[in-house]
């Protein structure tokens, strides 16, 4: 396990992109890899399953899997865990051929109440063991439980119960905070990063302790606005002209952006195509121009929550046994 004071750097051969986190992505394996700071190997892209009703996750993560992906993304306050779980055992893929990673959610932090909140989300997947576990949210307005739950992740961590640990949505300032209070440096820090909020500040902290960035809405499926005209990042023109240069969707092209900056994608659909479009980022490379063109169109304006306004009152919710 990585701690603080050092990290150990992946470094793969062949053709690799080099990354803003300090970070190497394998593009000539089969199913492109980050080794990650403890030396776990987790797929660069996955399958994410954020507000994917239950009755519809079954099929789309069986539908992954079918196709090649090999890492799911969900979390506890989702509600489809169970759902992931039987896609899972139905695919007939052995457990050690699938990553698992999932979330706590604030209301279960807390060193016994982690602890607790593990073995919920363990048994809704119906596994022993979760690849990657993270920290759904950091909750400021009361730090010490936000100690806690990490601490518990540690112990699980230290028991074999999680192959590495993790945070989600933490700034610069807080990731600071935790590192100060705990041992185990996070493995990954998954953020929203997409063309129109790319937050490098959050990625250039990540990357001085040797944690990879993991974008969620990593194609900007959040509604933005510039004014009062609305934008996405779907029918922006700067992404157009490059995905027609490349005969690729404007989908493939952010995902792709993503995996030569050095990140890693759990984007989502319930679609099988879309799904499979996803999929379909290995065979082309941008070049520096065109990524260079791309960063450029952060605005600096954040679609989702802002971290600090994460609280028990306004956010908190009971998350079932079962």
């Amino acid at each position: 396990m990585t701690r603080k004071g050092g990290t150990d750097s992946a470094s793969h051969p062949g053709r690799t992109a080099p990354s803003v986190n300090g970070m190497t992505l394998d593009l000539t394996e089969p199913l492109p890899s980050f080794t990650l700071n403890n030396g776990v190997r987790m797929p660069a892209l996955g399958l994410g399953v954020f507000q994917t009703p239950p009755e519809e996750t079954v099929a789309a993560v069986s539908e992954a899997l079918r196709i090649g992906y090999r890492h799911v993304d969900t979390a506890a306050s989702y509600g489809n865990e169970r759902e992931v779980g039987q896609a899972l055992r139905e695919s007939g893929l052995d457990r050690s051929e699938v990553f698992l990673e999932t979330k706590l959610w604030i209301s279960d932090y807390g060193y016994d109440e982690a602890l607790h909140a593990f073995e919920k989300s363990a048994g809704k997947l119906g596994v022993d063991q979760i690849d990657l576990l993270l920290l759904h949210q950091p909750l400021t307005s009361d730090f010490e439980r936000t100690i806690g739950a990490y601490q518990a992740l540690e112990t699980l961590l230290a028991e074999g119960k999680v192959r590495a640990i993790g945070v989600s949505n933490v700034m610069p300032d807080v990731l600071v905070r935790l590192l100060d209070e705990t041992t185990v440096v996070p493995a990954v820090n998954q953020i929203e990063v997409h063309p129109y909020f790319s937050q490098p500040d959050v990625q250039e902290a990540d990357a001085e302790h040797g944690i990879l960035t993991q974008a969620w809405s990593p194609i900007g499926g959040i509604t933005h606005y510039r004014g009062d005209i609305e934008r996405s990042t779907l029918t922006d023109p700067v992404i157009g002209q490059i995905a027609a240069a490349h005969e690729r969707t404007p989908a493939q092209v952010m995902l792709r952006w993503h995996l030569q900056r050095g990140r890693s994608v759990i984007p989502k659909s319930v679609r099988p195509e879309r799904i499979a479009e996803n999929a379909d980022v290995f065979g082309f490379t941008l070049s520096d121009e065109e990524l260079a063109r791309i960063d450029a169109l952060d605005t600096g304006v954040r679609g989702g929550p802002d971290p600090d306004t994460i609280t028990l009152e306004t956010f908190g919710r009971e998350i079932p046994e079962a």
